[in-house]
């Protein structure tokens, strides 16, 4: 049995998790209310340096609180244990098992469109629910299969995604006459609205740039680990999504993707043709499976710690004989497969992506009061351009969310209701525990 999981497999488990629905998915929704290309290029890039300056002070967090658990786990120590164990209730209810839904619907749209012929949603669905279960199954055997899962499927997705741009610029027969290079009128684009609420889009693609910290404790040596896994990781996907985005551009005209799900195949199309499409939608649906293993590996983390803090839901800590978590990963998935039936990608896009945002907020918020108040605690690491790193992170996620309440207001009173609930939770548990 293996004891810890390796460098590689945290840096996949954060390369899988953050490359997924959300880059393939995001730009036709952003096109609806934006028509520039640099805007859109300027989209990918802030969302990659918040994400970069977030890796950048979760290192601190997860070097000097080394315990597998991620929000749970920070919020917890930082704040009070109900503010950790609402933003654990977060992660397993929207944190993870909202993306995995997602990303499985977007993989169940990839493999029909991939095959000849018209498919009812519901055939979608069902695929959707299948690649699930299936790596529900992989991830609750024992650490070597979960690992050598991970990191197999995360390595074809970064050679199908360089594979797939070289193809663009050597088989596009009809290129779009673009140009990353600021227009007239690109500016008040960038300060409007429409670009805060595309934000959140890009948020939810770069959503995952701190897995790792859900399973730091199963890291070997995570004080000196952890920082390089994080920025390594991070760094790579802005460099892939910046790429990416620029590729489906200059590939397909913005027409044919506003509004669009499956943007991956429509610009392979633009590059193929028809036939080569298809072959290049069934290689895209492959990329997918890697985010789902990663998000179904990291999110039981904080359930399982959540079960041995909290003697009421016990029976979410347990592990099986090889040390897997395996109540948790099931009790995640079946939420999941819960999402998929009841609910549209795009709902769980914009939902998930801000509730996420505002959990990672209040733990880039934390290393400012770790600091004051524990001023002592051993920090193997220690953020980068300290204090203005986790500053420009805030100040990027507070503005976006700020667009998103005053555009979305429902999803904004739904998410405190997600957290009432939450609070609710703690207080039985916590009574419980007492008893």
């Amino acid at each position: 049995m293996e004891k810890f999981y390796t460098p590689k497999t945290a840096a996949a488990v954060i390369i899988a998790n953050m490359v997924g629905t959300g880059v393939f998915t995001s730009l036709g929704f952003q096109l609806a209310d934006i028509q520039s290309v640099f805007a859109i290029m300027m989209l990918w890039i802030i969302g990659g340096v918040a994400s970069l300056c977030g890796a950048a002070t979760y290192a601190e967090l997860g070097a000097a609180l080394p315990r597998s658990g991620g929000e749970y786990n920070f919020l917890g120590r930082i704040y009070h244990p109900m503010a950790g164990f609402i933003s654990g209730w977060v992660s397993t209810v929207i944190g993870f098992a909202a993306p995995i839904a997602a990303v499985a619907l977007a993989f169940g749209k990839y493999s029909t469109a991939a095959l000849p012929g018209d498919y009812a949603p519901w055939i979608g669905k069902a695929l959707a629910c299948a690649l699930v279960i299936i790596v529900t199954l992989v991830h609750g055997r024992n650490r070597k299969a979960s690992s050598q899962f991970q990191f197999g499927f995360t390595a074809i997705k970064v050679i199908l995604i360089l594979a797939f741009c070289l193809a663009a610029f050597i088989f596009t027969s009809n290129p779009q006459p673009i140009s990353p290079m600021p227009q007239a009128g690109d500016w008040d684009v960038i300060t409007s609205a429409a670009f805060g609420v595309s934000l959140i889009y890009v948020s939810y693609a770069y959503t995952g740039w701190n897995a790792a910290v859900y399973i730091s404790g199963e890291l070997e040596n995570p004080q000196r680990d952890l920082p390089r896994i994080l920025l390594f990781g991070t760094g790579l996907v802005m460099l892939l999504y910046v790429l990416l985005n620029y590729v489906f551009l200059y590939a397909a005209p913005m027409a044919e993707m506003e509004g669009q799900v499956e943007i991956g195949y429509i610009a392979a199309k633009g590059i193929f043709g028809e036939t080569g499409a298809r072959i290049a939608g069934g290689m895209l649906s492959l990329l997918l499976i890697s985010t789902v293993s990663a998000m179904t590996l990291a999110g039981p983390r904080a359930l399982q710690a959540i079960g041995e803090d909290f003697k009421a839901l016990s029976f979410l800590g347990k592990v099986n004989k090889d040390g897997m978590p395996r109540n948790a990963i099931y009790f995640q998935s079946a939420i999941a497969l819960l999402y998929i039936v009841t609910s549209s990608f795009k709902t769980i896009v914009v939902f998930a992506g801000a509730m996420l945002a505002f959990n990672s907020f209040l733990a880039i918020l934390g290393v400012f009061i770790l600091r004051y108040r524990e001023p002592d605690l051993p920090r193997p690491y220690k953020t980068w351009g300290y204090p203005l790193v986790p500053l420009i992170y805030l100040a990027i996620t507070s503005a976006m969310l700020i667009f998103v309440v005053m555009k979305e207001p429902h999803k904004a009173v739904f998410g405190v209701c997600v957290i009432a609930v939450g609070v609710v939770f703690y207080a039985v548990s916590a009574r419980l525990n007492k008893s």
